[in-house]
């Protein structure tokens, strides 16, 4: 009887399961090392967040103590950002910049129509958005008005009410909130002018109550559409961001022939104490940022990302 020999492992196939192990270890390694990495991301930005809360709270300590000194720092913070440092620790740094919070028109004055004491700012309203609608050519601005509306009153039917935060509140509250709006209006009407429209230059986004407009600051663009004036012109003439203006808005807006008067109950005569600021600032390696509102020295309006 022929003896049976026992077959030798096959080379060949002993390396293709070598190399399949590898494989799966190496796609192990990587997910792991991928989810560590992203394990200290959080921990690094979590830690960061303490700070920036830390932060937030110094702001409030700072902006309530400076008393009269408030208008002319705040003043210099639109001019220039303010770096500051620590000489003790070289790892320290940041940044803190504010910009005017009413120099443009509250779009929510659009929801106003029906407020008889509140004829003049949905006025306003009214004016600078059917000069947005004539300058850009926006093809439905019936439709676009109309969820603008809803949004200001809390209806929105495209929204599911039971996951969105947003919808559990009225008005629009901030620029990200009006750009769904505008990617709403996109996908329903298919409207590219809507995205050549400077809405920042215009409009402000806040739930502010006190219904004014800070003079000193509103942009060219703004101004030669609210009261009628070559666009040009303005440029040439008004600078927001000089402190040594020659003229007041009164001034410059009736040399040129616009009707200030129309709209004088917007301006109020002093200094209009109200400024978003944003903090910028490093931490462990990243860098985060912390925006905040600052109204008559009160700091509210918490928000911080990793930049």
């Amino acid at each position: 009887m022929d003896k049976i020999k026992p077959v030798g492992m096959r080379k060949g196939f002993a390396l293709i399961v070598t190399l399949s192990v590898l494989s799966v270890m190496i796609a192990l390694t990587a997910v792991l090392l991928s989810y560590l990495d992203e394990v200290r991301k959080d921990a690094a930005q979590t830690k960061a967040l303490i700070q920036a809360d830390l932060y937030y709270m110094d702001m409030q300590k700072i902006f309530a103590s400076l008393g009269e000194q408030r208008k002319t720092a705040i003043e210099n913070l639109y001019q220039f950002a303010l770096p500051l440092y620590n000489e003790s620790n070289a790892n320290f740094s940041m940044t803190i910049r504010c910009i005017p919070a009413k120099n443009g028109i509250n779009i929510n004055w659009l929801g106003l129509e029906n407020n008889v004491t509140t004829a003049t700012p949905y006025r306003a309203a009214r004016v600078v958005f059917d000069n947005i609608v004539q300058t850009y050519g926006l093809g439905d601005p019936a439709r676009l008005e109309e969820l603008i509306l809803q949004e200001i009153g809390g209806d929105k039917p495209w929204v599911n009410k039971e996951t969105s935060r947003l919808a559990q509140k009225s008005g629009i509250l901030s620029a990200a909130q009006f750009a769904s709006v505008m990617q709403q209006y996109m996908l329903e009407t298919d409207d590219q002018n809507i995205q050549s429209v400077p809405w920042e230059k215009f409009f402000v986004f806040s739930k502010d109550e006190h219904i004014e407009l800070d003079a000193n600051y509103l942009n060219a663009e703004l101004i030669a559409m609210l009261f009628d004036i070559d666009l040009e012109l303005v440029k040439d003439q008004w600078n927001p961001s000089d402190p040594n203006k020659t003229q007041t808005l009164k001034s410059f807006v009736e040399n040129n022939g616009g009707d200030y008067e129309a709209y004088k109950s917007l301006f109020p005569k002093e200094f209009v104490d109200s400024s978003q600021c944003e903090v910028e600032f490093g931490y462990d390696h990243g860098k985060f940022s912390l925006a905040f509102t600052q109204n008559s020295g009160k700091v509210n309006g918490f928000e911080f990302e990793r930049q």
